[in-house]
């Protein structure tokens, strides 16, 4: 059974299924669509019994790689990756989107899933390049506004796979001797990235996580193209990067977890100051990237269930963060604006949006009941363990940032559900989500509340669960204190939003992120270079014209040149008796040895 499983590997049918979507009539393209994505999550839960290892193995360039690795990691991201592509290609028929959407979409899928699935090294930076480019493509083909925002997009990708390409180089060159030469590139013959390769390495795959500074492409992209593009592109770039960033650097390190921390306090603030429904869950996007990011660097200091709540949090967010997404793309939908001001009052007209909105924010802001409280719960916990720069109540750093994060988050999603369903009078009336749109949402809230409840079946998905599950590290989420750690939690965040609406709203308009600099900046840059280069080959141009005029008129009139340069000398223009008879003579014996 496991080896047809593994005969083919589940992007090959992914990328099928788009090219289907296009030559099909569009419901008959969207089932098959749904089958295909099925597929891909069914392939990797019937693999969790027995189906690791290294499968469709082969050399490329004399290197070894495989094309379809099987681990507890890899698995668990195509879980979640195969559901919920399945609940968004039901999302997107739902919601009229173009047939084109999808077959974007669904190409981006394979390459996320290739990225998965990757045992080596060579194989992973293919799908990641393709991944840039199909995601980017999913965002051009709306038009508009979503052309630029994409182009911007596609440079910092580009870079961002320039910089990982360039890490790949240095790790394989490092790793000659150490391992067998066909084998340097392979996951199993080593332990993440070579040290020599770190900072290429945390640079490329951190531009596509989100860090601060490397972020601004997130907010400005995400809110551009078509409500069911925006569902797929926010959960897959940035989650995948988080798991690769887990093969560099399976270690972890504290830069990482600190850096964590700081995106999800800065990614919660900036998320405050929006406006925008979708620009506002890009942010809480980098947030969140942030929480799985510290779990992942805890590692060193704290272990195995500091990596298991990072993976936790990933996986869980792929569900709400999509629900978010299907739930404000429903409202854009039917009401065609992206003002969360223009709204309010839509929970009498769109009672089923409301319910949905209210089962992703509770799971995002870490509601007991809902997957998220267990995950970030995790991440919390570990960071507990942690006593560097400690600060109130023998707490330390890492602990508080994560805290003020959790806090930034829910006083967002107050003020994004205020807003959305509840500020001011209904002024629209527009109907409620469509049956798909329906069924795609209650398939990622469904299992929101399940593996918040069941908690239990969530650990089983993780890596080291037996561990998890141990009586040393026995994880208990809703002990009391957990309990009244999110009680103090959430009350903080619902008085801090109402007591800080009027401050924040001033503040949304007078707060710009690094991209009001680093725009402009990088424009003007381009254009003072472009100028530059421009004007210097003007220069050597006209240069060059200059030399070659008085080359030609010295070469007209030598006699004059020759006096303008003070040489007072007879020019002869006869070609002398000398070289005639030279000349002659070499003729003579030209002909002679022709007749000879």
């Amino acid at each position: 059974m496991n080896s047809l499983l593994t005969a083919i590997p589940p992007y090959v049918l992914l990328a099928v299924a788009a090219v289907a979507v296009l030559a099909l009539p569009r419901r008959a393209g969207h089932a098959l669509a749904a089958l295909a994505t099925a597929f891909t999550f069914a392939q990797a839960v019937l693999l969790g019994d027995g189906g690791t290892g290294a499968h469709l193995a082969t050399q490329l360039f004399g290197f070894d790689v495989v094309f379809f690795n099987v681990d507890q990691f890899s698995l668990l991201m195509g879980v979640v990756v195969g559901f919920l592509a399945t609940a968004a290609v039901l999302y997107a028929y739902g919601t009229d989107a173009p047939t084109w959407v999808t077959a974007f979409a669904l190409i981006y899928v394979a390459s996320t899933v290739g990225t998965i699935y990757a045992g080596d090294w060579l194989t992973l930076i293919f799908f990641w390049e393709l991944m840039a480019v199909t995601s980017t493509l999913l965002v051009w083909q709306y038009g508009g506004a979503a052309v630029r925002a994409g182009y911007r997009y596609a440079i910092f990708h580009g870079i961002g796979g320039t910089l990982l390409l360039g890490a790949v180089v240095v790790h394989g060159a490092s790793m000659l001797g150490s391992v067998p030469g066909s084998e340097i590139f392979l996951f199993s013959a080593t332990t993440g990235i070579h040290a020599s390769a770190t900072l290429l390495a945390a640079i490329g795959i951190g531009i596509n996580c989100g860090f601060i500074f490397l972020h601004t492409w997130l907010p400005d992209t995400y809110p551009r193209p078509h409500v069911a593009g925006s569902v797929f592109l926010s959960v897959f770039t940035t989650k995948t990067a988080v798991y690769v960033m887990y093969r560099a650097f399976p270690e972890g390190g504290m830069w990482l977890a600190y850096l964590g921390g700081f995106m999800a306090v800065y990614g919660a603030f900036f998320a405050l100051l929006q406006y925008d429904p979708r620009r506002l869950l890009s942010y809480h996007i980098q947030a969140q990237v942030g929480y799985m990011l510290a779990g992942l660097g805890l590692a060193t200091y704290v272990g195995e269930f500091a990596v298991t709540g990072g993976f936790a949090h990933l996986f869980n967010n792929v569900l709400y963060k999509s629900l978010l997404f299907m739930a404000v793309g429903v409202v854009i939908y039917r009401t065609d604006v992206e003002d969360i001001r223009e709204m309010g009052g839509l929970w009498r007209v769109m009672p089923v949006t409301f319910l949905v909105y209210v089962v992703g924010a509770a799971s995002i802001t870490a509601v007991p009941g809902f997957n998220g409280f267990i995950s970030k719960g995790m991440v919390i916990d570990s960071a507990h363990e942690l006593h560097n720069f400690e600060l109130l109540f023998g707490e330390g750093l890492l602990w508080w940032l994560l805290i003020l994060g959790g806090v930034g988050t829910f006083m967002s999603f107050i003020k994004l559900g205020y807003y959305m369903f509840f500020h001011g009078s209904a002024t629209l009336s527009p109907k409620d989500a469509t049956p798909f749109q329906t069924a795609g949402m209650v398939l990622a809230g469904g299992a929101c509340v399940f593996f918040g409840v069941f908690y239990y079946q969530l650990i089983e998905l993780m890596p080291f669960t037996e561990i998890i599950l141990s009586e040393d590290v026995y994880f208990k989420p809703y002990s009391m204190s957990h309990l009244t750690e999110s009680a103090a939690l959430l009350v903080t965040g619902f008085v801090g939003f109402f007591t800080l609406k009027r401050p924040l709203g001033w503040l949304a308009h007078r707060m710009p992120d690094v991209d009001a600099v680093t725009y402009p900046a990088t424009f003007y840059l381009a254009r003072g270079t472009v100028w530059g280069v421009t004007e210097l080959w003007a220069a050597v141009d006209r240069l060059t014209m200059d030399l070659a005029g008085v080359t030609m008129w010295t070469a007209i009139n030598p006699r004059e040149a020759l006096g303008r340069a003070g040489v007072d000398a007879e020019i002869r223009t006869g070609i002398g008796r000398g070289v005639l008879f030279l000349t002659v003579a070499a003729g003579v014996l030209l002909f002679a040895l022709l007749l000879g």
